[in-house]
């Protein structure tokens, strides 16, 4: 079998593809994609800070540079939760805002254009698929003792 020829390979380079897609496209705003992709996580009432890591698949290290990098451009800001100090909930700025619609609408665009070249039906039949991937992957990543599947 070829390598592109297998699940992984298909995925992988398919994401890859995406990104740099909304790469280019960001960077004429001058942020990136994984900015854009916290910026559309957060809500107007903010959102705690130890749920992006999770939102985004990525590790907390790798957050904490990103965050510092959003919060240096000026995009976000943290503070203290007032009802439970413990926690550090993230809110856009101004900026952030604003280039939170812009992120959003890139997004939509693409939706837009994938549905125009492919149809309703095909997408379904992608989504459905790529869902059923992702629950057999889980299942077949999960440690005996994780039987619950808080892992994936």
């Amino acid at each position: 079998m070829k390598a592109q020829d297998t699940i992984g390979y298909q995925v992988k380079s398919g994401w890859q593809s995406i990104v740099k897609m909304y790469n280019r496209l960001t960077t004429e705003h001058d942020f990136s994609q994984a900015e854009g992709y916290v910026l559309i996580s957060i809500k107007k009432d903010g959102i705690p800070v130890t749920k992006i890591a999770p939102l985004m698949g990525i590790e907390p290290t790798s957050l904490s540079r990103l965050l510092k990098t959003m919060e240096e451009k000026g995009l976000v800001y943290r503070e203290k939760d007032l009802e439970d100090r413990r926690v550090v909930k993230l809110y856009l700025t101004e900026k952030g805002f604003e280039l939170k619609k812009i992120s959003r609408k890139m997004v939509l665009d693409y939706n837009k254009a994938i549905l125009e070249h492919i149809g309703q039906e095909d997408l379904d039949v992608f989504l459905r698929t790529m869902d059923k991937i992702k629950k057999l992957t889980c299942s077949l990543a999960l440690p005996e003792d994780d039987l619950d599947g808080k892992s994936c």
